[in-house]
């Protein structure tokens, strides 16, 4: 059975009227074709489980992946880009969002919330390079002290052209999980992520990604305290 998120029931209401106005004249056939509406606007609503691709990415004993946040498709990864990446040396790895793809948003990293910052914005194509800093979006900031070292993983849900509202269930203070559900936007969008220079990326522009699955960055796995 697919599970469908609850923020489904208002787009779906609004979605079934047509369909509804026509059954109410009588026109049965036109209701049945407009039917197909509000259940695809259901099925963007979609929220499948999730297990990583590796055995132990993800787990709880495991401190070194970075999940995907999101499906989608990769459309840049490599050092934090001018204007988009956060102050600081960071790699980027930015995700594509199209109408078609599961919505839901994951942690990519687990640990303590340090920050979640909503901005109002525009609507720009979530593919521009100006969609980054310009449109609606929430940073969130996540901590992690592994062998008296805080990691830091910076993940930004950003609304696209399609998308008008982005969804953060999560608040500053809270432990979350890696592959945690974390919110998600409505309809197609982007997702950027932005890990410190001493974790190597694993993905390249692209790439098909999977949310809570495909590993994008790991940290070089050491002895632990």
């Amino acid at each position: 059975m697919v599970t469908i998120d609850r923020e489904a029931a208002p787009a779906t209401a609004v979605a079934a009227v047509p369909a509804l106005v026509a059954a109410l004249a009588g026109r049965r056939g036109t209701a049945l074709a407009l039917a197909v509406v509000p259940a695809a606007v259901a099925l963007f609503f979609r929220d499948p489980d999730r297990t990583p691709d590796r055995p132990v990415a993800g787990a709880p004993g495991d401190v070194d992946s970075v999940l995907s946040p999101a499906d989608g498709k990769v459309m840049y990864a490599g050092l934090g880009q001018d204007g988009v990446a956060p102050e600081g040396e960071w790699q980027q790895v930015s995700i594509f969002l199209s109408a078609f793809d599961v919505h839901i948003n994951r942690a990519p990293y687990g640990g303590r919330l340090r920050e979640v910052t909503y901005r109002p914005g525009k609507w720009l194509a979530a593919y521009s390079h100006e969609s980054a800093h310009l449109n609606e979006r929430t940073d969130l900031v996540v901590d992690r002290e592994v062998d008296g070292v805080t990691r830091t993983v910076h993940f930004r849900q950003i609304v696209g052209l399609m998308a008008r509202r982005v969804v953060t269930r999560v608040a500053a203070g809270d432990e979350i999980e890696t592959g945690q559900r974390i919110g998600l936007m409505k309809f197609g969008s982007r997702m950027d992520v932005f890990v410190p220079t001493d974790a190597e990326l694993l993905v390249e522009a692209g790439a098909r990604v999977v949310a809570g699955e495909t590993v994008i960055a790991r940290w070089p796995s050491g002895p632990r305290a």
